[in-house]
């Protein structure tokens, strides 16, 4: 919260108390929010909830609280309109506010203190022994993105890279490689390889269904804990693969703080179950052990051990939910998976509910959509390694980056570090392009669309970035001091300002809803506004006290769209 805001809602809180509302259950509800069209206001305030406090009606309290907020050296006029409260800013303090909050890094412009949340947040999670394609990139990005903007926040985050090195799907993988594998080969490009095998197992197992029994049978060998030749196969396949995933997570700037997969939890299943039958919950059907939720609105019930003893996903995720409860107190667990996984985490949910969990408060669901191919006929359809037709994301980062390159060489042939600064745009676009949208939608892989300079992307941002970078460099002479400027004399950069002063809702929202789109927009809105500003307001030869105030501002610009940037996992060259 700006200087502002806490201004006017120390001014809105006196005026709520007078008006008879208790200061305790207003202040949660003194929430400024930029209004839908901006020639309304600076920030509004809806009234609804306070009205009831008050027992009036939404306008009727609306139109008291403008007329007790009076124009002052901060705010300029306070209008009700319907149910809502429009507020305007004095230009100059505006100016002042913002430009002098984001130059001392000053939250919700810099990272915030300690705010007390533990956010655990389970994301990526490949396969092991599968190649990392196109598809698994959403769960990848979103997922870094949200612990950057949690972090940013305040918040202790745990990122956790729960990996698929469990269960029935590694079992095939694994039985086609003990029938057809070959180390010589698996070694020379491990990831490839396996894909192959993987793919081939699809096919043989359609013209032999034992095939699936043989791979139950290993799973179960691999499940008794027997140092036998399961395991042993198990620790090459999980190991070539990490090391393989080790590439695209450099390339997209991803670190975990855990890297704990579904093996990590073979010795705390039991315990788990144990406490899922001590509750009460657990019921016998057909030999497997099942959870029913018809009471909780979910029809199939969440099966726990199957028949012949083993366990599944759902086993290892209760196991995994009970673990971070013991070791990280999480206030929030978000499992980054995509929507197609509803109902298994529905199941999740449910039943830590009905076992009257504390922690299934903290479980939410973060859904995605899919990423989308055109195919020759035009079609969009998913990008799927089942069906064979998976890209790997290193060929597609490798041709993001060499279509940057010979952009640059056209455009700009002299540019320093031109490889370094074509592998930043070209992965960067590609990320861009998936976190720019609503995370529920589908993603449209278009390289058309993806590498514009000039649209709604991530090397239109990188380039305002590279923009104003290069007009502090012209300038010769250093950013002033944000004490020595003349604030009246940006009062024609209002939209900027107030784009700005954006910055800290559009982060909040971002980590509320789970949805870094709103960074996303809020950086692509700023570049456009700093864009259009520095069309009619020249920076270099402009009169010295003008000059000044404006370098502040482009400065302001720059340090906001990097920071913002990085909480996409965007970095922002300085030359392009």
């Amino acid at each position: 919260m700006t200087d502002l805001h806490s201004h006017l809602s120390t001014r809105l809180l006196a005026a709520t108390t007078e008006l008879g509302i208790e200061s305790t259950a207003a202040e949660p509800l003194l929430r400024l929010d930029p209004p839908k069209n901006r020639d309304h206001g600076d920030v509004a305030l809806g009234a609804f909830q306070l009205a009831k406090l008050a027992g009036k009606a939404p306008p009727a309290l609306a139109a008291e609280l403008a007329a007790k907020i009076t124009p002052d050296d901060v705010v300029e006029a306070a209008v009700a309109a319907g149910p809502f409260v429009n507020f305007k800013f004095r230009r100059s303090a505006l100016a002042r506010a913002v430009l002098t909050a984001i130059a001392r890094n000053e939250a919700p412009y810099g990272k915030a203190t300690g705010n007390g949340d533990v956010v655990c947040i389970d994301f990526s999670s490949p396969n092991i022994a599968k190649p990392f394609h196109i598809g698994h990139m959403r769960s990848t990005v979103l997922g870094n993105a949200l612990c950057r903007i949690h972090r940013h926040l305040g918040a202790t985050v745990h990122g956790i890279n729960h990996l698929g090195d469990w269960g029935m799907p590694f079992a095939k993988m694994m039985t086609a490689y003990m029938r057809w594998g070959n180390e010589t080969e698996l070694h020379r490009s491990p990831m490839r390889y396996m894909f192959d095998l993987y793919k081939r197992y699809g096919q043989e197992v359609k013209q032999n269904p034992a095939l699936d029994d043989e791979a139950a049978k290993h799973f179960q060998a691999l499940e008794s804990g027997a140092d036998n030749v399961e395991r042993r196969m198990w620790r090459l396949l999980r190991d070539e693969s990490l090391k393989a995933f080790q590439g695209p997570y450099t390339r997209l700037g991803v670190t975990f703080d855990h890297v704990t997969g579904e093996s990590f939890f073979e010795d705390k299943m039991e315990a788990a179950m144990q406490r899922v039958t001590a509750s009460g919950v657990l019921e016998d059907s057909d030999g497997a052990q099942v959870v029913w939720l018809k009471e909780l609105g979910i029809k199939e019930p969440c099966l726990l051990r199957k028949s012949d003893g083993t366990t599944l996903y759902h086993t290892r995720d209760l196991a995994a939910a009970f673990y971070r409860e013991t070791t990280f107190h999480p206030t929030r667990i978000l499992y980054v998976v995509g929507a197609e996984q509803k109902l298994h985490f529905d199941q999740l949910k449910g039943v830590l509910t009905k076992m009257k969990e504390p922690i299934a408060k903290a479980v939410e669901h973060v859904p995605f959509g899919l990423v989308l191919s055109k195919t020759e006929d035009g079609k969009w359809e998913k990008f799927a390694s089942r069906s064979g037709n998976a890209v790997f994301l290193d060929e597609i980062l490798d041709e993001a980056v060499n279509k940057v390159r010979s952009i640059i060489r056209e455009k700009n042939p002299d540019l320093p570090n031109a490889d370094e600064v074509a592998e930043q745009i070209g992965t960067s676009a590609i990320v861009f392009n998936d976190l720019k949208n609503s995370r529920i939608k589908d993603v449209k892989f278009d390289w058309e669309s993806m590498l514009n300079f000039d649209g709604e992307t991530g090397p239109y941002v990188q380039f305002a970035c590279a923009r104003l970078s290069s007009i502090l460099r012209k300038v010769e002479v250093p950013v002033p001091s944000v004490d020595a400027i003349d604030w009246s004399l940006l009062a024609d950069a209002e939209r900027v300002l107030l784009t700005m002063m954006d910055f800290g809702t559009a982060v909040q929202r971002a980590a509320e809803q789970s949805e870094p789109s709103h960074v996303t927009g809020h950086v692509i809105a700023l570049a456009g506004e700093i864009h259009s500003y520095l069309r009619d307001h020249y920076v270099v030869g402009a009169e010295p006290k003008v000059r000044d105030a404006r370098l502040v501002l482009v400065d302001a610009a720059r340090r906001l769209l990097v920071t913002g940037l990085g909480l996409l996992g965007i970095p922002a060259p300085e030359r392009m």
